[in-house]
């Protein structure tokens, strides 16, 4: 009976949401934000993509769709009045795509901010101004920056995505989540490379129209660009 006590302690810590089992998924449903996607949102932990923490998107090239992936989840917090910052997208964001999408033109921000990629996301993390922060950092981050961006994305309610390539799969990273992503015709093949708790089984494919073909929410005519902050950032006009 003398143990009974710990026995209780033990049960209560493993009913917290930021404690998971190895063979569980965690549980952190304040903390995520709906995909949009049901099949994916039951194979996330929290049951959406988490917020506070580094979430990595793996895809051999851009423009498969990908971003399709979170679309819904952006218009979310678009609608909500929140702020979304992509940094150092592939191409310029295509205004009337987004806005049909469901994201306000005017909460959007993109910047531009060459080898001080990691600085400045990990800047507009701590900021607490954003509810998500997207950057596409191509071969220039490494172990140290993206632990710092992990560190930066802690306590925030901030869904940080960082788009990187199915070159850096194989990687150690301090990302939470780990997702690579190739699209076709038929849609989008999801395969959860590391999540908190149990390992995925397989692929999930989400039946998202014609995804090759929505590389216009980011490509084509530009957002004017205008208002600058600073010689990194410039506000949508």
């Amino acid at each position: 009976m003398a143990a009974l006590p710990n026995v209780l302690a033990l049960d209560a810590v493993l009913a917290r949401g930021d404690v998971w089992r190895g063979d569980t998924l965690a549980s952190l449903p304040m903390a995520s934000l709906p995909s949009g996607f049901p099949v994916l949102d039951e194979a996330l932990p929290g049951q959406g993509w988490p917020r506070g923490n580094l979430t990595e998107i793996l895809v051999d090239r851009c423009g498969q769709g990908e971003l399709t992936l979170v679309m819904p989840a952006l218009a979310r917090l678009s609608a909500e009045g929140g702020w979304v910052a992509l940094v150092a997208p592939p191409w310029l964001p295509h205004a009337p795509a987004w806005q049909m999408a469901g994201l306000l033109p005017e909460r959007l921000v993109v910047v531009q901010p060459g080898k001080a990629l990691p600085w400045c996301v990990e800047q507009l993390l701590v900021c607490g101004g954003f509810s998500a922060v997207l950057a596409w950092p191509g071969e220039g981050m490494d172990t140290r920056s993206l632990r710092r961006l992990q560190v930066a994305a802690e306590g925030q309610a901030v869904f940080a995505l960082l788009w990187r390539s199915t070159g850096v799969a194989r990687q150690p990273s301090p990302a939470p989540l780990r997702v690579q992503v190739s699209g076709d015709e038929q849609g989008l093949s999801v395969a959860i490379l590391k999540r908190r708790g149990r390992p995925a089984s397989r692929p999930l494919l989400l039946a998202v129209p014609r995804p090759g073909r929505r590389s216009d929410v980011v490509a084509g005519p530009a957002f004017s660009l205008s208002g600058a902050r600073s010689p990194a950032v410039s506000a949508i006009a």
